[in-house]
């Protein structure tokens, strides 16, 4: 393997690395927040509701039915939440080892780099040994947010070339937000064409 090549592989395994390490992170906020976010509008609505009957209405109960629902969902995750959060500090100090890795494979004089693979391949397996395969619903999403539009990721992004629409926004959230718009114009259209 020459200077490039290692370098590409540095950037690769970097991006996997930081981007699971935000995936994470996501993980760990999520279980943290949205319950506690969920039950504090909730009690606000019900209070609300007292003095407003428009708020008392049908679906708009069962809307927050569904949102506790939620809260119970992401509530299967609490006691693994800190085993989350353990994990993403360590993803995110093999991140930094890998940008230092990165950045001595590049002010390295010539291609005599076996013993910069060798680390690699060593951080690679700390890698492995360390993820959680298990992560919640939209994690994903949030992860997208918290690498590419948090995170330092200069040195990554000099070998992989992000680009917004193929790497920065996930597919699975540009579909549901084709398929909103799709439904609001037709919706907005039905009630144009009956005013």
């Amino acid at each position: 393997m020459n200077k490039n090549q290692l370098l590409k592989s540095i950037a690769e395994t970097g991006y996997n690395v930081g981007f699971g390490g935000r995936k994470h992170w996501a993980t760990y906020d999520i279980v943290d927040k949205i319950p506690g976010l969920i039950g504090f509008l909730s009690t606000a609505f019900g209070i609300f509701s007292l003095i407003y009957e428009k708020l008392s209405e049908k679906h708009l109960s069962a809307a927050f039915i569904v949102f506790g629902l939620i809260a119970l969902y992401i509530t299967f995750y609490e006691p693994n939440k800190n085993k989350y959060a353990d994990t993403a500090n360590k993803l995110t100090v093999l991140y930094n080892k890998l940008r230092d890795l990165y950045r001595s494979v590049q002010s390295h004089n010539n291609d005599d780099v076996d013993h910069f693979a060798d680390q690699l391949h060593q951080i690679e397996n700390e890698y492995y040994a360390t993820t959680i395969s298990k992560q919640i619903l939209f994690s994903d999403w949030y992860a997208h947010y918290k690498f590419f539009w948090q995170y330092q990721i200069d040195w990554v992004d000099e070998q992989k070339k992000f680009r917004l629409f193929r790497d920065k926004l996930p597919l699975s959230f540009m579909f549901w937000t084709l398929l909103v718009i799709v439904f609001l114009s037709t919706y907005l259209i039905r009630i144009w064409n009956g005013l």
